[in-house]
Order: C-alpha cells, then sequence, then structure tokens
C-alpha cells in the first residue's frame, strides 16, 4: 500500500485515573476497509473519539495526509474530512430523511427579502446523494424516518455523512447492530460502495462475521493498547479471538 491516509501515533488518554487508552498507533488507507475489534472497556470507542475530535489525546499525535493535524471538536474533524455514523444514527425519527439529512444545515431560498427553507430542493439532494453515492432509492421521501427500516435509516445516516464533498474518512460504529440478516447485508454493501468509491472506512463491529466480509485489515485492542493488526485474507477468527482475549498477539 502507499502511505497511509491517516496515522495516529503514541495515542494515550485519560480521564483523571483512569487510563483508557496507551501508547495505540492506527494506520487507515484510501480505499479500505479497516475493522476496529475488541471487547466492551478495550477502548475502541475512546480511540474514534480522538480520532474524530469528540475527544483530545493526553499523549501522542494524529497525522492526515502526513500533515500533522489537531483537532479541537468534532466540527474541526469535518472540516478536515473525517466523520462518523454512530450506532444511535442521531436521526429525529418525527421527520422525514431530507429534512434529516439536512438537519441543522438546512438549504435556504430567499423571496422578496424573506428566507424561506428549501424543502424542493433538501428533497432532490437527498434523493440524488442515496442514489449516486450509495445506490439506495428510498420509496417515498414524505413518510417519517421512524417508518423507514434498519438499513434505509442506516443509509440517510450515511448519506448525511457523505453529503459534505471533502469526506475523505468515514468511521462506522456497529452499523449492524440490531439489524436482521437482509438489513445487514444491505449495509454491508454499502460500506464496500463507500471503500470503492476511495474512502477509508473504520468499521467498529463486536461481529467478527461482518468484519471478515467486508473489511481488509483488522486492528485489534485489548484493555486500552492495540495488540495486533492481521490481514483480513490471511487470518482467521480463531486468530482474531486469539487477541481479543489475549492468547497470542500479531505485529
Amino acid at each position: 500500500m502507499s502511505e497511509p491516509l491517516v496515522k495516529m501515533r503514541g495515542i494515550t488518554k485519560r480521564f483523571g485515573g483512569v487510563t483508557a487508552l496507551i501508547d495505540v498507533d492506527l494506520e487507515a488507507y484510501a480505499g479500505e476497509v479497516l475493522a476496529i475489534v475488541g471487547d466492551n472497556g478495550a477502548g475502541k470507542s475512546t480511540l474514534i473519539k480522538i480520532l474524530t475530535g469528540v475527544y483530545q489525546p493526553t499523549e501522542g499525535e494524529m497525522f492526515l495526509d502526513g500533515l500533522k493535524v489537531a483537532f479541537s471538536s468534532h466540527a474541526d474533524a469535518i472540516d478536515m474530512g473525517i466523520d462518523a455514523v454512530y450506532q444511535t444514527l442521531a436521526l429525529a425519527d418525527h421527520l422525514d430523511p431530507a429534512a434529516n439529512m439536512f438537519l441543522g444545515n438546512e438549504l435556504t431560498r430567499t423571496v422578496l427579502g424573506m428566507t424561506f427553507l428549501d424543502n424542493k430542493r433538501m428533497r432532490s439532494e437527498t434523493e440524488r446523494v442515496l442514489m449516486e453515492r450509495l445506490g439506495v432509492r428510498l420509496k417515498s421521501l414524505d413518510a417519517p424516518t421512524e417508518s423507514l427500516s434498519g438499513g434505509q435509516r442506516q443509509a440517510v445516516a450515511i448519506a448525511r455523512a457523505v453529503y459534505h464533498e471533502g469526506l475523505r474518512v468515514l468511521v462506522m460504529d456497529e452499523p449492524t447492530a440490531a439489524l436482521g440478516p437482509q438489513e445487514t447485508a444491505r449495509t454491508l454493501k454499502l460500506i464496500q460502495t463507500l471503500k470503492a468509491q476511495g474512502l477509508a472506512v473504520i468499521l467498529i463491529s463486536h461481529s467478527l462475521d461482518d468484519v471478515f466480509e467486508v473489511s481488509d485489515r483488522i486492528h485489534v485492542q485489548r484493555r486500552g493498547q492495540r495488540v495486533g493488526v492481521v490481514e483480513t485474507a490471511s487470518s482467521n477468527t480463531q486468530e482474531v479471538l486469539g487477541l481479543i482475549v489475549g492468547a497470542e498477539e500479531a505485529a
């Protein structure tokens, strides 16, 4: 591979007397799916929240395209092309998909000096992004988001992230949690679509079946440390489980 799009070096995070991460390195490449796995408390969420600007590291450095970066907020990370879709999706269920996609960033138009929401344009942009970027067409953009299937809701949340033209890294936190087999398959297909568009996709998942289906490499966390990174194609579930529980280590 060429140089990684994202590098994290020596990341340590302390919350008072509790150390959540200890000297963690991470590399993510454009056009790949990097899975991060580990038991609860392994530091997965803390690591990605540092990457996306929600937390600041106590120690360590981050690089984007070889340039050192530091984020003081999630907005800073978005401005630099890094965003996340969390397990909760952060959707307003009573609003329609277009309203959710532009929530907080609504498109407007001015008529006779008065500003109005441009609902027509937001609907057309939502339809365009869902189809062009994700290959998804919703039967109706009028229905509240709560009426959509789990996979469709996931697609709306992803569309909101990829609408930013500068997006280069997308973190997906447990995207298939609570989804049935068909919806899980659709969501994994969305991940492969994003990878094919050249994004670096970082997948946090407890499902090793999903991880082995879509990832290129697997980064394993245990007790706040990176204990191994393996190439998915040359690894297996037994090896990864061994790393998760501490039975073996890989470089």
